[in-house]
């Protein structure tokens, strides 16, 4: 049987992309499908940098392996303080007392009110001793699945995509840089000329579709959403306002490029695009809202281990459930009914 060629589009979210990891290691455990294109943002650019490293060498396992090694090393990044709180209990039992422990509450006022270029020669990113270790002769080669990652630049507010060459352990930071965390990321810019500052590339694709629309690729995107698009109940307080606009600012882009594929796809089914004029995308997704409804923006910024390997096991469940009922759907019809979802 011919594997089923996708591109996969993996969304950022902090710590929440373990849920990711689950994904990727079902997928890399399915002979069936074939990563075409990665594209990623924040967490999911690192996701997407470990699989292509080990797929590049037409390895699945080095793939599941990187991811191992990846989230490990972000479970080591976490605030010793916190750790007798958070030795049992279910993820969202951990995400309440992490919120209402002192230390978070105290590092979460302090991000609010002091910018990270306040802390001088004093300042670091704890990300960049594990970005520097990832395998760029691997990630940035011609082999393996095509992978793009997206960063913000600073001063024009527009989006740049890294792929190729041009990824390098600066530009991953970039697309994960949070600015009231992290001082912003400089990067040579060839366009321009000049040194550009760059941002999440949350903020202006989460993560961005248009690199996986060329001819060359399957038409199958299948996009990983940490990000619960729906919140049934209404946010009241300061920490859950803030956290709903943090979810709603970092899925408007990809409700954007969503809604624009919804577009195209009407126009064709119309007959007022010429067939073959544009490319009809087909869109899947795997997420589990339910899970992500009961954790926070604690959970994104303080990685547990715990939470970590629950958040995987969710992962693989939620995938293996999406293929187990979506499968034959893959290269024929897309899974989620964009119609409805805009209306």
């Amino acid at each position: 049987m011919t594997a089923k060629r996708i591109n996969l589009a993996l969304q950022g979210g902090g710590a929440h992309g373990a849920f990711t990891w689950g994904v990727l290691d079902a997928l890399l455990d399915t002979p069936e499908i074939e990563i075409a294109a990665i594209s990623g943002t924040s967490a999911g650019a690192l996701n997407g940098a470990a699989v292509k490293a080990g797929l590049s060498q037409s390895s699945r396992d080095l793939a599941r392996e990187n991811l191992q090694w990846l989230w490990e090393q972000v479970g080591a990044i976490t605030d010793e303080r916190l750790n007798p709180w958070l030795n049992a209990g279910s993820p969202s039992a951990i995400s309440t007392l992490i919120e209402t422990s002192l230390p978070f509450a105290v590092s979460d006022t302090v991000s609010r009110m002091v910018s990270p270029y306040s802390y001088g020669p004093f300042y670091q990113n704890p990300l960049r001793r594990i970005v520097e270790r990832l395998h760029y002769e691997n990630i940035c080669c011609v082999e393996g699945p095509e992978f793009h990652i997206c960063a913000t630049n600073v001063r024009s507010g527009k989006i740049r995509i890294f792929d190729g060459d041009h990824i390098s352990p600066d530009a991953i930071l970039a697309s994960a840089c949070l600015p009231t965390m992290f001082q912003a990321v400089e990067i040579d810019d060839p366009a321009t000329g000049r040194r550009e500052a760059y941002w999440d590339g949350g903020y202006t694709g989460n993560p961005a579709l248009f690199p996986l629309f060329h001819n060359g690729l399957p038409s199958d995107i299948l996009v990983v959403n940490i990000n619960p698009l729906h919140r049934e109940d209404l946010p009241t307080s300061a920490r859950a306002i803030q956290n709903r606009i943090n979810e709603i600012s970092f899925n408007s882009s990809l409700l954007r490029e969503l809604r624009a594929i919804e577009f195209v796809k009407r126009l064709l089914a119309e007959g007022h695009l010429a067939p073959g004029s544009m490319k009809n995308i087909l869109i899947h997704m795997v997420a589990d809202d339910a899970l992500m409804e009961k954790l926070s923006v604690a959970t994104k910024l303080v990685a547990t281990p715990q939470v970590l390997h629950q958040l995987r096991a969710a992962g693989r469940t939620a995938c293996e459930a999406f293929l187990n009922t979506h499968f034959d759907k893959i290269g024929k019809v897309s899974s989620v009914d964009l119609v409805e979802m805009f209306n």
